[in-house]
């Protein structure tokens, strides 16, 4: 399994956690073709490496597994007191640098609730849950 791979720090910032399903494969796929998680941990790296003006400290993680197979390639994005988000049909080839882009959008709400007009059409598109945060009040 990879590493966790963080873009460069930002003082005082609560770091935003990516993390990336590496066991499901795409439709169809023969059983040795790259896993779309494992293609997108190598896109966000490079996406990471190269967006300077994120702002956000992101933590990439691997996971193997967030039962969302019908649906690869899945991510979920969480941070301390924000809610968290699973999102489904993420295209590894497309998707790393709005994703990185999306995660400082993210980070930057005191919630973790991005405004649906400013979030990118594939995260509007590819919700599977939205978790409240560890601790919440109840109404």
């Amino acid at each position: 399994m990879s590493q966790p791979v963080e873009s460069p720090a930002s003082a005082g910032c609560e770091p935003v956690r990516l993390m990336v399903c590496t066991t499901c494969r795409a439709a169809g796929a023969d059983a040795d073709a790259p896993r779309p998680g494992v293609q997108l941990l190598a896109a966000l790296g490079e996406a990471i490496g190269a967006d300077t003006d994120a702002g956000a400290r992101v933590v990439v993680e691997p996971v193997e597994c967030l039962s969302v197979c019908k649906r690869p390639c899945t991510v979920s994005i969480t941070a301390p007191g924000r809610w968290t988000y699973v999102y489904g049909d993420v295209d590894p080839a497309a998707h790393a640098g709005p994703l990185v882009a999306f995660a400082a959008q993210y980070q930057a709400t005191a919630d973790g609730l991005v405004p649906w007009r400013e979030r990118p059409d594939f995260i509007r598109k590819g919700v599977v849950a939205r978790i409240p945060p560890l601790g919440r009040a109840t109404p």
